[in-house]
């Protein structure tokens, strides 16, 4: 009984912190969501729902515009998994007669009849089985399902066809009301733990300069408040409505949080002096000559620490900064390899493209419009552990790649290549929502390549917002290592190696994990 009791607070938890990173972002004068409710809507997909501005919402996978998404929220305390039949069962979203499917197609006809306009998503901690065809019509980059994968022109003997048959027959329904259905409905895993939710949290409390719930204390006062606002029947808020509850509650403590902006160069901009616009500046300019370093070991034995050193103690005063990295490649991605996912700051990166540009992680709404991977992976002349990887976005590295790997690398087996869709150009990636999403499917595709004990080489042309956030995934990657391009040919031309990670000290251990900030 003691953990059934257990189980079901953990899951009003779940969902009231989904509500409240909804919700904060009411307090977005510049946001898109307009309104946010809490267990009302559509039965079956009624936990959390959101509506955004006419015209600022973000487009569905199929790049019509959305009004609407209606999210189900389910927790597990176990770690477990499902398949496509399990939506068919009531059981599974602990009902008596009525499955999640049914509950979809019935929120799709009220609420989408079209099957635009609104989603609605299954949000849960448990995966897709592996092995179910179910897995390979959920596309990884927004959770949903994709029509054309489980419409594939195949008879009803094949894989997707088992699925058309017993969702058809389930809910009495033909192939092209099925379609519809499947055009609007979404199967989330979401991998964060309760307190990934409470620190994910407690950033956005702090930029709104609301009351934060203290490290040390187990109760997270917000979550109860949530079915307090329930319990007395405040379960839709716009803008002005959630401002006046939050006040109400005495929540807002300090004035927003503003940004605090540092920055780091490793050679000079030619018109933007970062000094004029960052609280501190680390400068490495001296140990280059133009972009040529001029002692190799100073990669190891001065830059990176140098650079270890100043984001630490720039992110131990500031949960929430602005970095400028007028930097190579080779100190962006440490940056984020310092600054790991696990570090629990809220990082934005100033990114010049036609003009300065603030990237960050959510800055944007996800758009189908933008280009993903296309992955080449060729067998090199050697049989290697090692994997080599080369990134394309702004310029194609692979021949420069492939003449260093034959002259240099005999220990490399793999080439991986990852070009955008559409080749690789300037302006292959669109926002720091864009970069961030590029560099979490390139480090899943990486990790299913590089065999254990093998050695990840990686050569990168790609703006230093996307390469950080590829370093801040070094720790998943194991052990890296970086080049970098002689363009001036003042050593030759061609890659040289310039930094591996996680750096190993002169005793032989590796270097603490950096989050801990």
């Amino acid at each position: 009984m003691t953990q059934a009791v257990a189980t079901v607070r953990d899951g009003h938890a779940y969902q009231a912190r989904q509500f409240w990173l909804k919700a904060l972002r009411l307090l977005d004068p510049a946001g898109s969501i307009v309104k946010v409710g809490f267990e009302s809507g559509p039965k079956g997909f009624d936990d959390v729902w959101v509506e955004y501005a006419p015209g600022k919402g973000r487009n569905d996978h199929h790049g019509v515009p959305l009004l609407r998404e209606h999210m189900q929220c389910k927790w597990h305390v176990a770690s477990g998994d499902f398949g496509y039949e399990d939506l068919t069962s009531p059981d599974f979203i602990n009902a008596s007669s009525v499955s999640l499917l049914q509950r979809a197609l019935d929120a799709q006809r009220t609420h989408a009849p079209a099957g635009t306009g609104s989603r609605f998503r299954l949000v849960t901690n448990w995966h897709l089985r592996r092995g179910d065809p179910l897995r390979t019509m959920v596309h990884q980059r927004h959770g949903f399902l994709r029509p054309d994968r489980l419409f594939d022109g195949t008879g009803d003997g094949s894989a997707a066809g088992k699925v058309r048959k017993i969702w058809r027959d389930h809910l009495g329904v033909d192939d092209a009301q099925l379609r519809t259905l499947a055009r609007t409905l979404g199967l989330s895993t979401d991998t964060q733990s309760l307190l990934d939710l409470r620190d994910n949290l407690d950033l956005l409390l702090e930029l709104r300069g609301m009351r934060r719930v203290p490290d040390n204390e187990d109760t997270c006062w917000y979550d109860d408040l949530t079915y307090q606002w329930l319990a007395a029947g405040r379960i839709e808020f716009d803008r002005d409505s959630f401002r006046d509850a939050c006040q109400q509650q005495k929540l807002f403590e300090a004035a927003p949080r503003t940004h605090v902006v540092f920055g780091v160069k490793s050679f000079e901009h030619p018109v933007d002096s970062l000094e004029d616009r960052c609280v501190a500046v680390l400068d490495l300019v001296h140990y280059f000559n133009d972009r040529p370093i001029r002692n190799q070991a100073d990669w190891v034995a001065s830059l990176y620490p140098d650079l270890r050193s100043f984001l630490l103690a720039a992110a131990g005063a500031n949960e929430h900064l602005r970095l400028i990295l007028d930097t190579h490649a080779t100190l962006a991605f440490a940056a984020g390899a310092v600054l790991n996912i696990k570090s629990g700051r809220h990082v934005e990166l100033e990114q010049r493209v036609l003009h300065r540009v603030i990237w960050r992680a959510g800055d944007t709404s996800r758009d189908l419009t933008w280009p993903g991977w296309d992955f080449t992976l060729e067998q090199v002349a050697t049989p290697g552990a090692d994997v080599a990887v080369g990134v394309c976005l702004t310029h194609d590295v692979g021949p420069a790649v492939m003449r260093h790997l034959a002259a240099a690398l005999p220990g490399v087996g793999r080439l991986l290549l990852a070009s955008p869709q559409g080749g690789a150009n300037s302006r292959a990636v669109m926002s720091g929502q864009h970069a961030f999403d590029l560099a979490e499917s390139l480090a899943q595709r990486i990790n299913t390549e590089r065999q254990p004990g093998g050695r990840v080489h990686l050569f990168i042309a790609a703006p230093n917002a996307f390469t950080f956030f590829l370093g801040q995934r070094q720790p998943s990657m194991g052990s890296v290592t970086l080049y970098e391009f002689d363009f001036e040919e003042q050593n030759g031309g061609g890659y040289a190696p310039s930094i591996s990670l996680p750096i190993v000290s002169a005793l032989g251990g590796r270097e603490s994990d950096p989050a801990s900030c």
